[in-house]
């Protein structure tokens, strides 16, 4: 007798995830079952929130708010996928994942640097400090890490090739 696979139904629903995600409060990344990221992108959501409140006029803090909402929207889609393919017993490059000698790269640097910055971001936030011009150009500091990222993975590729 032939026995006949049916096929399993997905454990995450990508559209689902996808229509939680279009909310700024992280709710894509809650049904996933990413609390750290559900917890990152309420933070970010009160952040904006924040900053727009004090801040009146310009459009940069609007247009954050804008991209994150994008941002969410199609990395719950993306994650929903991952999580499924890697259910289904696919490697873990074609579910979507990170490689693991992205993810743990064996140093803290950039881990407790961006805590230490977070922490300044929250204290001048809150007006507990003040950094003057400083505190304008701190988007500066993301360029920075992430231009080192990308250039730490152009030095890995080239050295892989």
């Amino acid at each position: 007798m032939d026995e006949k696979t049916v096929p399993q139904r997905p454990m995450k629903s990508p559209g689902l995830a996808g229509f939680l995600g279009m909310f700024p409060l992280g709710l894509g990344a809650l049904y996933n079952g990413q609390i750290a990221k559900f917890v990152l992108y309420l933070v970010v959501f009160a952040g904006l929130i924040t900053t727009m409140d004090k801040h009146s006029g310009g459009a940069f803090i609007p247009l954050l708010f804008v991209g994150l909402l994008f941002f969410q929207f199609f990395d719950s889609i993306h994650s929903a996928r991952a999580i499924n393919a890697a259910a289904a017993g696919q490697p873990v490059a074609q579910a979507g994942l990170l490689p693991e000698e992205i993810v743990s790269t064996g140093s803290i640097f950039w881990g407790a640097f961006l805590i230490a910055l977070g922490l300044v971001l929250i204290l001048v936030n809150f007006e507990v400090i003040t950094l003057g011009v400083l505190g304008d150009l701190w988007p500066l500091v993301v360029i920075v890490i992430g231009a080192k990222l990308v250039y730490d993975s152009v030095v890995r590729s080239k050295k892989g090739n």
